[in-house]
């Protein structure tokens, strides 16, 4: 018997099936999804946990005609299989192949780009409002996770569709099992009845009827309070305007697609409540399911993963644990540092201090503003808060890190993790900017260290006095590998660079892990008797003068090196220093990521893309002294 998958090419194929058929073709996408990802890594847990919904949505609703809008793009995985992308969706989140979140210019059933939370109600209100004022007939739907509804921006989107009766569904899926009741015959009951055409038809016209008499408002305070009875998350939506249903279970396929019918011709802002269980159908990603968010390579039949498969004592170490394990050293003798984090404890490794230290560290939820203007009434309090916060989700709190904390003169230290390239998780997520746009900002001091010690001595400096609010970036993942990383604290100067080679023919300014890369591609020139002077420049601001005049004096030809935007960061900076010079005599070349969006792809693959991997530094240098 042909698998129901392989038949399944748009959703007007899908549409074809009968609804008892929908339980099969569930059971072999989740299959398909799990095989591929075992192979091709990505975000496992929630696509798994979405299966039923998606395809319940797309049996439902007419895309690319009616607009459904993922946020973030986690659970977005059948979605892709779903739209004519089953094939490519082995090759997804690979170099030119298909992105891990919807993309706009992938593919016309993808209404909204997402990778980033909590953008996907205050889009599909976008959508649901032009609809209306085209008279267009298409719906707008938004898929947002609990887990996204923490940040601001759903709230505002949120407050601003309630306020409208703007045709708009907001489905919450929600994978926390234990936030609500669970789901009842009776409940069911009520969810049958409130969604009922018949039942609205007849409510439309008892309204009309009433008028605005004291009668109506009567019996309808009254229905909301029974609703309540029964439903306290109503409580949450009704007050902002948004009807409210469910909750209801979302692995239940056929219940569901009875449900979209029944709701689909609803009119105004409504929200339907779907509890679903992250990495359904998959036991390990069930039972672990952080793990399982993005669990890398593993072995389908045993559910191990690779990583475990084949221990290696002498692994590298990421930059993300000599964070979490310098922090806490640092507070076991500063009882003044608090650790905080919106909703990345494991992945900047926050955790580590958590196990010991809980109450002076704190997730505040997918909340980046929240993040930093909590951080700057801790330092307003006088304690020192180290604020961890991946560089492409700063983007989003960069006014309060200016309102908030500069302004105001707050010591804050910023460590802003993922800096740089990060690869397959693609524009969304590279750490692109970050260097940039806090270089602009008075009375800021910006610093990335190279290897695993200098992030160690620059935490442990920063909480010197001679140190301003401060933001310490570093990239994904292992440094130089140093097996010794855990030395003694040493005290580094603001703006202090260090010389890393000594050399004479062209100067080399690095900043940032790029200069491990750096280093190597140094190496190798010099074994071609090219003479490299290499400086770690360690800060972007304050930079240092000394270095930089020395070199505008001393080199003809200078190239700067950084895992960043050129636009902005170390090239710009010492452009400018070198052009406000009459004594320069420096032309500086530029290595670094340039002006335009990358996409996905392993990180070697994008170094070389962008040209700064190390083939292409060493090409470079040579290229300018011959």
């Amino acid at each position: 018997m042909a698998s129901l998958i392989d038949t399944i090419n748009n959703p007007q194929d899908l549409k074809k099936l009968r609804p008892d058929q929908l339980p099969a073709l569930c059971d072999e996408i989740r299959t398909y999804i799990t095989a591929c990802c075992s192979r091709n890594p990505g975000h496992l847990g929630a696509s798994l946990g979405t299966v039923e919904l998606t395809v319940a949505l797309h049996y439902v609703y007419d895309a690319p005609h009616d607009k459904i809008i993922w946020d973030v793009g986690h659970q977005a995985y059948t979605h892709k299989i779903l739209t004519g992308r089953r094939q490519a969706f082995l090759k997804n989140r690979c170099y030119k192949g298909l992105s891990g979140f919807p993309r706009m210019d992938e593919s016309p059933y993808d209404a909204f780009g997402t990778g980033h939370s909590s953008t996907s109600i205050s889009a599909a209100l976008g959508y649901a409002t032009a609809a209306a004022l085209r008279g267009s007939s298409e719906k707008a739907v938004a898929v947002i996770g609990d887990g996204s509804m923490t940040a601001g921006l759903a709230y505002e989107g949120l407050n601003n569709a309630g306020a409208s009766d703007t045709d708009l569904l907001i489905v919450l899926n929600d994978n926390k099992m234990a936030i609500d009741p669970s789901v009842g015959g009776l409940h069911n009951s009520l969810l049958k009845l409130t969604t009922s055409s018949r039942y609205n038809r007849l409510k439309l016209k008892t309204w009309k009827a009433l008028g605005t008499s004291s009668i109506r408002d009567g019996i309808q305070r009254l229905v909301k309070a029974g609703k309540r009875l029964f439903v306290k998350n109503s409580t949450l939506f009704q007050p902002l305007g948004i009807r409210y249903f469910g909750p209801v279970d979302g692995h239940d396929v056929i219940h569901l697609v009875n449900t979209f019918k029944r709701i689909r011709n609803l009119k105004g802002p409504r929200l339907l409540h779907v509890h679903t269980i992250k990495g359904k159908g998959f036991f390990p990603a069930e039972n672990d399911q952080a793990t399982w968010h993005a669990p890398g390579l593993f072995d389908v039949e045993t559910g191990n993963r690779v990583s475990e498969c084949t221990p290696d004592s002498g692994k590298k170490i990421k930059f993300q644990e000599v964070f979490g394990h310098t922090l806490l050293e640092l507070a076991r003798s500063n009882p003044d540092i608090v650790g905080i984090t919106p909703a990345m404890p494991s992945g900047c490794s926050l955790n580590i201090m958590m196990k010991e230290m809980p109450e002076r560290c704190f997730d505040v939820g997918i909340a980046e503003q929240h993040a930093v203007t909590f951080s700057a009434g801790l330092a307003a309090s006088g304690l020192l808060p180290y604020c961890n916060i991946y560089s492409t989700f700063m983007q989003r709190a960069y006014d309060s890190v200016i309102h908030d904390v500069a302004i105001q003169g707050l010591k804050v230290v910023f460590c802003l993790d993922r800096g740089g390239l990060v690869g397959e998780d693609g524009a969304t997520h590279q750490g692109a900017f970050d260097l940039a746009y806090f270089n602009c900002i008075p009375d800021m001091y910006v610093a990335a260290p190279m290897d695993e010690v200098e992030l160690r001595n620059m935490m442990y400096s920063a909480q010197d006095k001679r140190y301003k609010t401060t933001s310490i970036r570093y990239p994904r993942g292992t440094g130089a590998g140093m097996k010794d990383w855990r030395q003694p604290f040493r005290y580094i100067e603001p703006g202090k660079a260090r010389l890393l080679n000594e050399g004479t023919h062209i100067a080399l300014l690095s900043l940032g892990s790029a200069g491990i890369m750096g280093a190597e591609a140094v190496a190798k020139v010099v074994e071609k008797g090219i003479s490299v002077q290499h400086y770690d420049m360690r800060f972007l601001k304050p930079a240092d003068e000394e270095v930089l005049d020395y070199v505008s004096r001393n080199f003809a030809k200078v190239v700067t090196l950084e895992d960043g935007c050129l636009i902005g960061g170390l090239h710009s900076t010492v452009s400018a220093y070198m052009a406000g010079r009459s004594h320069a005599i420096s032309k500086v070349t530029g290595l670094g990521i340039p002006d335009r969006f990358i996409r996905h792809g392993s990180l070697q693959q994008l170094y070389k893309e962008c040209g700064y991997d190390v083939q292409s530094i060493a090409q470079a240098l040579e290229d300018l002294v011959r």
